[in-house]
């Protein structure tokens, strides 16, 4: 089948990421048993849309912040 001239085949749009997936996301994240790389292998999606899905006020830092006092 071909397009009339000048319209070129759409591709679909992505479905959103179901609110349960985000919330599993979260909780692996935040229980530290999974890395958001493992994560996004977990849901063969890039990390970066793990990392946009994730609540930056419920995730815990993962390390304190390297000081002076610290290196020594």
């Amino acid at each position: 089948m071909t397009e009339p001239w000048g319209q070129a085949a759409r591709r679909p749009a992505r479905r959103p990421t179901p609110a349960g997936r985000a919330g599993l996301a979260q909780q692996l994240y935040d229980a530290r048993k999974k890395t958001v790389q493992q994560i996004a292998d977990m849901f063969n999606v890039p990390r970066s849309t793990v990392h946009g899905h994730l609540d930056k006020a419920k995730t815990v830092p993962r390390q304190p912040k390297k000081t002076a006092a610290a290196k020594l």
